[in-house]
C-alpha cells in the first residue's frame, strides 16, 4: 500500500508507448466487482521510502498502518499514513475503504504547510472540503464523478485483491480525490522475480500499471502476499528520471 504516491508522484512518460494487446479473458473491473476481495488484508504496519534516480538518501519517508473495523455491519479498512519530507515538512493521510470491494468511503489529508482536505465518497458523489498549503482558500466540494473509481494513491491494492497470478490482466477505473475525471488503467501481472529492497532480496510479483488506450506506463509494482505487500515500485517521472519507492514491514 502506497498512499499519496500517485497523488504526489506519478508523472507522465515523455513518450507514450503502444497500448498492450489485451487477451479475451481480461478482467474488466468496476468498483464493486466480485473479483475484487480485499478481506484477506490483516492489520499491519509498513515503512515506505522514496528515492529519485540513483540517490541513496530518501526524499520522503512514511509509515502506513492498516486497522480493520466494523461499520454498521460492513467491514472497513482504515489506513493512516504519516510522512516526513527531507526538508522536515510533515503530512498525514487518512483513507477509509470498504474492506471487501476497496470502494473509497473517506479521504483526508493535512500537512504542516497548512493543507487540510476532507472528503466523503458515496459511489460517484464526492462531498467535503479541499484546501491547499499556506493561504490557499478552502473550497467546498459537492460533485458527481462520471464513474466510481479506485483511489489512485492505493491503486496497487487492486491487483492484490484480485489475486497475483502470472498472466492475469485487468482493467479498472482509477480516480484521484482532487480530480473530476476517472481514468481506466490496465494492470498486468507479469511474473514472480527477486528484487533488492533495502539491502535484502525479496521474491515478489512484477505488475505493470498502464493507461488504457495509450499504454503510458504509470508504475511498475513488485507485490507480495504478506506485509508489507508492496515491496518496490518504479514510477517514471516527466523529466525522464525514475522514482523508486521501497516497502519494509514494521510488524
Amino acid at each position: 500500500m502506497t498512499p499519496l504516491l500517485v497523488l504526489l508522484a506519478l508523472g507522465t512518460s515523455p513518450v507514450p508507448v503502444p497500448a498492450p494487446t489485451q487477451a479475451a479473458d481480461t478482467l474488466r473491473l468496476e468498483v464493486g466487482s466480485p473479483e475484487v476481495n480485499a478481506l484477506f488484508f490483516p492489520p499491519h504496519r509498513a515503512r515506505n521510502s522514496v528515492y529519485i534516480g540513483d540517490a541513496t538518501t530518501p526524499t520522503t519517508t512514511w509509515t502506513n498502518e492498516l486497522t480493520v473495523a466494523d461499520s454498521a455491519g460492513m467491514r472497513v479498512h482504515r489506513w493512516v499514513t504519516k510522512g516526513t519530507q527531507a526538508d522536515g515538512a510533515t503530512w498525514e493521510l487518512h483513507q477509509t475503504y470498504n474492506g471487501r470491494t476497496l470502494a473509497p468511503l473517506k479521504w483526508a489529508r493535512r500537512s504542516s504547510a497548512g493543507a487540510d482536505s476532507r472528503l466523503v465518497i458515496d459511489g460517484t458523489r464526492v462531498r467535503g472540503v479541499l484546501k491547499g498549503p499556506g493561504d490557499a482558500p478552502a473550497t467546498e466540494v459537492d460533485r458527481t464523478i462520471p464513474r466510481a473509481g479506485f483511489i489512485a494513491s492505493a491503486s496497487d491494492l487492486v491487483p492484490m485483491a484480485v489475486g497475483l497470478r502470472a498472466g492475469v490482466v485487468m482493467t479498472a477505473p482509477v480516480w484521484s480525490p482532487q480530480s473530476t475525471t476517472v481514468e481506466t488503467r490496465v494492470f498486468s501481472v507479469l511474473r514472480e522475480e527477486t528484487v533488492r529492497v533495502e539491502g535484502a532480496d525479496v521474491r515478489a510479483w512484477r505488475v505493470e500499471e498502464r493507461v488504457h488506450g495509450t499504454g503510458e506506463l504509470k508504475a511498475t509494482w513488485w507485490l507480495t502476499n504478506a506485509s508489507p505487500y508492496m515491496v518496490l515500485a518504479e514510477i517514471p517521472l516527466a523529466n525522464g528520471q525514475i522514482q523508486r519507492i521501497t516497502g519494509v514491514a514494521l510488524d
